[in-house]
């Protein structure tokens, strides 16, 4: 849907700018569109005004409002509506998920967007909002609290980029809170790409041509932004590679090596993207340990050697020629499903298989014609699905919802990852 709300923008801010081009080239007449910024428009009150709306006993709350004008003629330009609201009346600093400090902070945008003037706000969003902003523990939630609502409205281009943003009146809410414990912040995802990594052919493929590092068992993330040390062993032949923040941000977040070659080894810089592939001045195991709140502290194309550990590997790291998955789809668990090496053509210690489990399904990970190596324990359910960190002849791992699922496991530190995989 969002993918699709792209090419709407864009058509829509093409079209606009393709009738004034055109007309800009006549003689000014009275009937030529014309841009211009919206003053204002028009939040009606929710009907539910006259009395408290329950956050916890309702689903929805409807709102609906008026159209900003973005032209004389009314031309099919399409905005973006989100929902604000603010606990204290006032609309002066925003919440920010991403800020180090949101001191002072008096409103909050619902993460729900809608693009026509009518929104059923779920209730739950409203709650789990307020819960950000104002910080309450369960001895502060008030009996009844009026709640002033806005909406915005601005122009997006095909980056989400925001043009002729405008805000409407406000409005009332009276509603009756509940707490809402939030939950913490994924730990921090960063990703290894390159010549030294899977198949080497620096593509975007989660498995077959990218790994993403490891959480370290016990660690306390921060909360509320996963900041904290991450980590991966394994294989480097010296052919270069890189670290990437997102696969989806074209290399904006990154961390390379300061010069090139593997005589220049041991200097590093964050998203400058000139440097160069890190190179390791010999072949072998490493581990390569990263902490990104230390990280979070350096400037852009600044030196971050501070934050990133390379060193040779040296305990023991058995190479197997095969990793699979056995589970209770078969009553004797003799049915062994089997895993892809993400590296072919050198010593490989990542695996990775795409699933479909049933709900209630137990299995392990294991070698393919023997117990002697298996990996069990427990999930830890987060964003994207499910991770956990393997013990050898630990607990069955039970799968709780069906689904397909990326499975990503590393045969050294144990550590697994599934990724659920959504519908097409």
């Amino acid at each position: 849907m969002r993918k699709d709300m792209k090419k709407i923008y864009s058509s829509a801010l093409l079209l606009l700018m393709g009738v004034v081009a055109l007309t800009s080239c006549k003689d000014d007449r009275d009937s030529n569109p014309v841009i211009s910024q919206p003053s204002e428009f028009n939040l009606n009150a929710p009907a539910t005004a006259s009395g408290n709306v329950d956050l916890k006993e309702s689903n929805t709350v409807q709102l609906t409002w008026s159209q900003p004008v973005f032209n004389n003629f009314n031309a099919p330009v399409i905005p973006t509506y989100t929902v604000q609201i603010s606990h204290v009346g006032t609309f002066a600093k925003e919440y920010d998920d991403n800020a180090d400090d949101n001191t002072g902070a008096d409103f909050i945008s619902l993460p729900e967007t809608f693009n026509t003037c009518r929104a059923d706000v779920s209730t739950e969003s409203i709650d789990r909002a307020l819960m950000k902003l104002t910080g309450w523990d369960e001895t502060q939630i008030p009996a009844a609290l009026a709640l002033t609502v806005r909406v915005k409205a601005a122009v997006q281009d095909a980056s989400f980029n925001e043009y002729m943003a405008v805000n409407s009146n406000t409005v009332l809410l009276n509603t009756i809170p509940y707490y809402i414990e939030l939950m913490p912040a994924d730990p921090e995802t960063w990703w290894l790409i390159g010549a030294d990594i899977a198949d080497g052919t620096w593509g975007s493929d989660i498995g077959k041509c990218v790994i993403p590092m490891n959480y370290v068992k016990d660690f306390e993330y921060d909360k509320k932004n996963g900041q904290g040390e991450i980590y991966w062993i394994g294989y480097l032949g010296g052919n270069g590679f890189k670290l990437r923040g997102s696969m989806e941000d074209e290399w904006k977040t990154q961390i390379g090596q300061k010069d090139e070659g593997k005589d220049n080894f041991g200097k590093f810089v964050k998203n400058n993207g000139g440097s160069k592939n890190i190179t390791v001045p010999e072949a072998g195991l490493y581990k390569i340990t990263l902490n990104t709140t230390k990280l979070a502290g350096i400037a852009d194309e600044g030196d971050c050697t501070e934050a990133i550990k390379i060193e040779k590997y040296t305990e023991a790291a058995p190479v197997y020629a095969s990793i699979s998955i056995a589970g209770s789809w078969k009553s004797d668990w003799s049915d062994n499903i089997a895993f892809t090496p993400c590296s072919a053509g050198w010593e490989n210690h990542d695996w990775y298989l795409l699933h479909e489990f049933d709900a209630g399904i137990e299995f392990k990970f294991k070698q393919a014609d023997s117990w002697d190596y298996n990996s069990g324990g427990s999930f830890v359910v987060y964003s994207q699905g499910l991770y956990g960190f393997g013990v050898q002849s630990g607990d069955n791992l039970k799968i709780e919802e069906k689904g397909k699922y990326l499975i990503l496991y590393n045969d050294i530190t144990r550590f697994f990852r599934l990724i659920k995989q959504t519908a097409e």
